[in-house]
Protein backbone atom coordinates (compact mmCIF):
# COMPACT_ATOMS: atom_id res chain seq x y z
CA UNK A 1 0.00 0.00 0.00
CA UNK A 2 2.87 2.37 0.85
CA UNK A 3 4.49 1.76 -2.52
CA UNK A 4 1.30 2.60 -4.37
CA UNK A 5 0.89 5.80 -2.33
CA UNK A 6 4.50 6.79 -3.01
CA UNK A 7 4.09 6.09 -6.72
CA UNK A 8 0.92 8.21 -6.87
CA UNK A 9 2.61 11.09 -5.03
CA UNK A 10 5.63 10.87 -7.33
CA UNK A 11 3.48 10.98 -10.46
CA UNK A 12 1.49 13.93 -9.10
CA UNK A 13 4.63 15.89 -8.25
CA UNK A 14 6.14 15.24 -11.70
CA UNK A 15 2.90 16.42 -13.33
CA UNK A 16 2.86 19.56 -11.19
CA UNK A 17 6.40 20.45 -12.24
CA UNK A 18 5.62 19.70 -15.90
CA UNK A 19 2.52 21.91 -15.80
CA UNK A 20 4.45 24.81 -14.28
CA UNK A 21 6.89 24.83 -17.21
CA UNK A 22 5.07 26.29 -20.17
CA UNK A 23 5.98 26.68 -23.79
CA UNK A 24 6.87 30.29 -24.57
CA UNK A 25 5.53 29.89 -28.13
CA UNK A 26 1.86 30.02 -29.01
CA UNK A 27 0.22 27.69 -31.52
CA UNK A 28 0.45 30.20 -34.40
CA UNK A 29 4.20 30.59 -33.84
CA UNK A 30 4.66 26.83 -33.64
CA UNK A 31 2.81 26.44 -36.95
CA UNK A 32 4.99 29.13 -38.56
CA UNK A 33 8.12 27.32 -37.39
CA UNK A 34 6.80 24.03 -38.68
CA UNK A 35 6.18 25.59 -42.11
CA UNK A 36 9.75 26.96 -42.16
CA UNK A 37 11.37 23.80 -40.82
CA UNK A 38 13.73 23.27 -43.75
CA UNK A 39 14.52 26.90 -44.57
CA UNK A 40 17.26 28.31 -42.32
CA UNK A 41 16.69 31.95 -43.30
CA UNK A 42 12.93 31.83 -42.74
CA UNK A 43 13.17 29.83 -39.53
CA UNK A 44 15.88 31.96 -37.93
CA UNK A 45 14.06 35.16 -38.93
CA UNK A 46 11.03 33.84 -37.10
CA UNK A 47 13.04 33.18 -33.95
CA UNK A 48 14.45 36.72 -34.07
CA UNK A 49 10.89 38.08 -34.44
CA UNK A 50 9.72 35.95 -31.52
CA UNK A 51 12.63 37.20 -29.38
CA UNK A 52 11.67 40.79 -30.21
CA UNK A 53 8.07 40.07 -29.30
CA UNK A 54 9.14 38.63 -25.94
CA UNK A 55 11.22 41.70 -25.11
CA UNK A 56 8.32 43.93 -26.15
CA UNK A 57 6.03 41.95 -23.83
CA UNK A 58 8.63 42.42 -21.09
CA UNK A 59 8.59 46.20 -21.61
CA UNK A 60 4.79 46.25 -21.50
CA UNK A 61 4.71 44.15 -18.33
CA UNK A 62 7.19 46.46 -16.61
CA UNK A 63 5.22 49.58 -17.50
CA UNK A 64 1.76 48.16 -16.77
CA UNK A 65 0.31 50.25 -13.93
CA UNK A 66 -2.24 47.53 -13.11
CA UNK A 67 0.40 44.86 -12.47
CA UNK A 68 0.99 44.09 -8.81
CA UNK A 69 4.12 41.98 -9.19
CA UNK A 70 6.41 43.72 -11.66
CA UNK A 71 9.40 41.63 -10.55
CA UNK A 72 7.57 38.35 -11.12
CA UNK A 73 6.17 39.48 -14.45
CA UNK A 74 9.60 40.64 -15.57
CA UNK A 75 11.04 37.27 -14.52
CA UNK A 76 8.43 35.36 -16.52
CA UNK A 77 8.87 37.49 -19.64
CA UNK A 78 12.67 37.18 -19.37
CA UNK A 79 12.34 33.41 -19.08
CA UNK A 80 10.18 33.38 -22.22
CA UNK A 81 12.79 35.42 -24.08
CA UNK A 82 15.61 33.17 -22.91
CA UNK A 83 13.70 30.03 -23.93
CA UNK A 84 13.10 31.44 -27.42
CA UNK A 85 16.71 32.61 -27.69
CA UNK A 86 18.01 29.19 -26.65
CA UNK A 87 15.86 27.64 -29.37
CA UNK A 88 17.32 30.10 -31.87
CA UNK A 89 20.83 29.02 -30.88
CA UNK A 90 19.89 25.34 -31.09
CA UNK A 91 18.57 25.90 -34.61
CA UNK A 92 21.72 27.76 -35.67
CA UNK A 93 23.77 24.81 -34.40
CA UNK A 94 21.55 22.28 -36.17
CA UNK A 95 21.73 24.06 -39.52
CA UNK A 96 25.48 24.61 -39.15
CA UNK A 97 25.99 20.90 -38.39
CA UNK A 98 24.13 20.13 -41.63
CA UNK A 99 26.58 22.38 -43.49
CA UNK A 100 23.76 24.69 -44.61
CA UNK A 101 24.57 28.10 -46.06
CA UNK A 102 23.64 30.39 -43.18
CA UNK A 103 25.28 33.60 -44.33
CA UNK A 104 22.06 35.57 -44.94
CA UNK A 105 20.35 34.10 -41.90
CA UNK A 106 23.31 34.85 -39.63
CA UNK A 107 23.28 38.50 -40.67
CA UNK A 108 19.66 38.70 -39.49
CA UNK A 109 20.52 36.83 -36.28
CA UNK A 110 23.52 39.05 -35.52
CA UNK A 111 21.38 42.14 -36.07
CA UNK A 112 18.84 40.71 -33.62
CA UNK A 113 21.63 39.83 -31.18
CA UNK A 114 22.79 43.44 -31.09
CA UNK A 115 19.25 44.67 -30.52
CA UNK A 116 18.65 42.10 -27.76
CA UNK A 117 21.95 42.94 -26.09
CA UNK A 118 21.10 46.63 -26.07
CA UNK A 119 17.62 46.08 -24.60
CA UNK A 120 18.84 43.67 -21.92
CA UNK A 121 21.61 46.04 -20.86
CA UNK A 122 19.10 48.90 -20.68
CA UNK A 123 16.95 46.71 -18.45
CA UNK A 124 19.97 45.97 -16.27
CA UNK A 125 20.69 49.72 -15.97
CA UNK A 126 17.05 50.45 -15.11
CA UNK A 127 16.98 47.63 -12.57
CA UNK A 128 19.18 49.62 -10.22
CA UNK A 129 16.31 52.00 -9.54
CA UNK A 130 14.04 49.28 -8.10
CA UNK A 131 16.20 46.94 -5.99
CA UNK A 132 13.30 45.14 -4.28
CA UNK A 133 11.69 44.31 -7.59
CA UNK A 134 15.02 43.34 -9.16
CA UNK A 135 15.59 40.47 -6.72
CA UNK A 136 12.96 38.44 -8.57
CA UNK A 137 14.79 38.48 -11.90
CA UNK A 138 18.38 39.65 -11.38
CA UNK A 139 19.97 36.21 -11.80
CA UNK A 140 17.91 35.47 -14.91
CA UNK A 141 18.74 38.87 -16.42
CA UNK A 142 22.45 38.32 -15.83
CA UNK A 143 22.15 34.89 -17.43
CA UNK A 144 20.30 36.33 -20.44
CA UNK A 145 22.93 39.03 -20.96
CA UNK A 146 25.78 36.51 -20.73
CA UNK A 147 24.00 34.16 -23.13
CA UNK A 148 23.44 36.88 -25.72
CA UNK A 149 27.01 38.19 -25.30
CA UNK A 150 28.58 34.78 -25.90
CA UNK A 151 26.16 33.98 -28.72
CA UNK A 152 27.06 37.17 -30.58
CA UNK A 153 30.66 36.02 -30.69
CA UNK A 154 29.66 32.50 -31.74
CA UNK A 155 27.38 33.81 -34.48
CA UNK A 156 30.04 36.18 -35.81
CA UNK A 157 32.67 33.44 -35.85
CA UNK A 158 30.28 31.09 -37.63
CA UNK A 159 29.52 33.78 -40.20
CA UNK A 160 33.24 34.35 -40.81
CA UNK A 161 33.88 30.63 -41.24
CA UNK A 162 30.88 30.31 -43.56
CA UNK A 163 32.04 33.30 -45.63
CA UNK A 164 35.40 31.60 -46.02
CA UNK A 165 34.00 28.15 -46.74
CA UNK A 166 31.44 29.27 -49.29
CA UNK A 167 33.83 31.70 -50.98
CA UNK A 168 35.65 28.67 -52.42
CA UNK A 169 32.50 26.92 -53.64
Amino acid sequence: MKRVLIAVLLVCSVNAVAEKRRDPLNQIEIDQLRDAAQEPLDRLKLYVEFGRARLLALDKARSDPKATDHGGETHDRLQDFLDVYDELNDNVDTFADRKEDLRKALKVVIEGDSEFQSKLRALKDAAGTTPDETKAYDFLLTNAIETVDSSIEDHRQLLESQEEAFKHK
